[in-house]
């Protein structure tokens, strides 16, 4: 009885136990090791490092290895720094229990202020005791102070030849830029599913216990490439389990639905079967699946089938389970991006709407039939061919010659501005107000441009004079910007004469009568006609004049019907 007390005041996590000893255990960070390796093997140690990532990436793990390389003195008692601590010589030994007395672990969340940072500089310019640097390992070192970053600055910036600084942050944008250039940085990646799993399956062997591999890919994905967090909850899955990790108990205690019928579930609202859609959910949430996480893992299903639709070979790929490649290969070839693309915007803004419901499961019932209603729809894309395949005149052929039996729709046309010869020695020519807005307009003129097609009406326009009225809105900057720019661009002074008071018809007048029976003559086109009819309430905003030049004075103008936009949202 006594010693199995003593065996169960003796056990330490998974987390702790496993945590690696040296560069050869880090898991995921070549590029890291590499060049620590390469610095510690060349002598080209930094005075300061920095490494940032996510929570349980091993930052600090990091940096208690870099300590333990440049202070380990081998079996021996005599070895130089090492790209390999041996792990026993009293130094290794006493940096993994965080009990040098020449390296110091600092947490910057509990010690933040200017006094702390004093109290740490002190003790810089005095040589290490025990070790061959004295190492400061500040973690979380964004939360310094302002006044305690200014006062480590100098010292980070020429430290001792013996002290070296290892920061570690999450929060790497909160730290001074002052600081990050004084520092080699080093940036911790997530860890793969794929090295996850490997990592646990090698202490799973090492353990003594059973566990099956969905289960422990169940886990890697929701560590969300954070080591420490995958084996916190490995360490729960067994002794959930007894020792025994299987998948049902893992999908217990993270709150994930059954897999199976997430992705039976995806697949009936592809197929439009509320029906099927509404008994599927009842009977994940009675199996006590929570509605956000149903409706999270649908996201993630839509995501992937989507990947797997642009990325075939994404299908096959090994960091997903065989009942994912089995989905992804089943519906990326029948399920286009569209609806891809319309159910994934319909999921994310669902997530706000599940906050906010007072029964979330409601809430989520609701969302997937929207969801499942929706997606048996055709797209706009399909509609249209629809529209042209069944409308009485069914060929472009037969849509032109339709149009040619009406007026066609007549756009003003566009003023090119006069390019100047040998015989324009005055400059530009104007003969009307269009001529003189074209060349405004390519001049970058906007303001005299807008108030010459809304603020006046024209009475008289020749070469040289100008008469026409004016509204109140007009100042006297306009005259005298009109009569310097007409000036320059034509060599010669104008007269300009203005009346105040009430306008006749104004060039933006004519533009707007000459825009709403270019769209009433488009839209009596047969095609058009039919397109509008199958969506109600729409209705042409804009027509685009098309100008295909072959020849100089060859000007031919067209409708696009692909520039007819749609107020409808579909």
């Amino acid at each position: 009885m006594a010693e199995e007390i003593q065996k169960q005041e003796d056990y330490v996590v998974l987390a702790r136990k496993y945590r690696p000893q040296n560069f050869n255990e880090l898991l995921g960070q070549d590029a890291l090791v590499q060049t620590l390796t390469n610095a510690i093997k060349n002598n080209r140690l930094h005075h300061a490092y920095i490494l940032t990532g996510i929570r349980g990436v091993g930052k600090t793990t990091t940096a208690r290895i870099i300590a333990k390389a440049l202070n380990c003195t081998g079996k021996d008692g005599h070895s130089e720094p090492t790209v390999n601590p041996c792990g026993i010589c009293e130094n290794c030994r006493a940096i993994a229990e965080s009990r040098h007395i020449d390296v110091l672990e600092l947490d910057a969340a509990s010690r933040t202020s200017v006094d702390d940072i004093r109290e740490i500089l002190d003790g810089v310019r005095y040589k290490p005791t025990n070790a061959r640097y004295k190492i400061y390992i500040i973690d979380e070192v964004h939360m310094l102070s302002k006044s305690a970053f200014n006062a480590l600055l100098k010292t980070l910036e020429e430290p001792p030849s013996h002290v070296i600084f290892i920061f570690a942050t999450t929060e790497i944008r909160k730290v001074p830029i002052t600081v990050l250039s004084r520092c080699q940085r080093f940036d911790l990646q997530r860890l793969t599913i794929e090295t996850l799993m490997k990592h646990f399956q090698n202490i799973i062997q090492k353990e003594g216990l059973e566990a099956e591999d969905e289960a422990l890919h169940l886990i890697a994905k929701a560590a969300d490439g954070s080591c420490r967090d995958g084996l916190s909850l490995l360490d729960q899955a067994i002794a959930l389990g007894g020792g025994v990790i299987k998948t049902d108990i893992v999908k217990n205690m993270i709150g994930l639905a059954d897999r199976s019928q997430t992705f039976e579930l995806f697949e009936k609202l592809l197929g439009g079967k509320l029906e099927e859609v509404t008994a599927n959910l009842t009977e994940q949430y009675k199996n006590g699946a929570n509605p956000l996480t149903i409706l999270q893992d649908l996201i993630n299903t839509t995501h992937m089938v989507a990947k797997a639709k642009i990325v075939p070979a994404f299908a096959k790929d090994d960091s997903l389970s065989e009942s994912e490649k089995e989905l992804c290969q089943k519906l990326a070839p029948t399920t286009s991006i569209a609806v891809l693309s319309k159910i994934w915007q319909m999921m994310i803004k669902g997530l706000g709407e599940l906050n906010l419901a007072p029964v979330q499961i409601d809430a989520l019932e609701m969302i997937l039939i929207r969801i499942a209603y929706s997606a048996s729809l055709p797209t706009p894309y399909e509609i249209l061919n629809d529209v042209k395949k069944n409308s009485k005149l069914d060929a472009p052929a037969a849509v032109v010659a339709a149009a040619a039996k009406r007026p066609e729709p007549v756009f003003a046309p566009a003023v090119p501005i006069r390019e100047k010869n040998a015989a324009d020695v005055t400059g530009e020519i104007f003969n009307k107000p269009e001529e003189l807005i074209a060349y405004l307009e390519a001049s970058k003129k906007m303001l005299l441009v807008y108030s010459l097609k809304n603020d006046v009406s024209f009475e008289e326009f020749s070469q040289g004079r100008i008469k026409m009225a004016a509204s109140d809105k007009i100042n006297n900057d306009f005259l005298l910007n009109l009569q310097k720019i007409l000036a320059e661009a034509t060599g010669r002074k104008w007269e300009i004469e203005i009346s105040r008071g009430q306008l006749g018809e104004t060039i933006a007048d004519r533009e707007k009568a000459q825009d709403t029976a270019n769209k009433k003559n488009v839209s009596d086109l047969p095609l058009v006609k039919a397109i509008l009819s199958e969506f109600k309430g729409s209705k042409i905003e804009t027509l685009t004049r098309k100008i295909n030049r072959t020849t100089e004075e060859d000007e031919e103008t067209s409708f696009e019907e692909n520039e007819t936009y749609f107020d409808e949202d579909l």
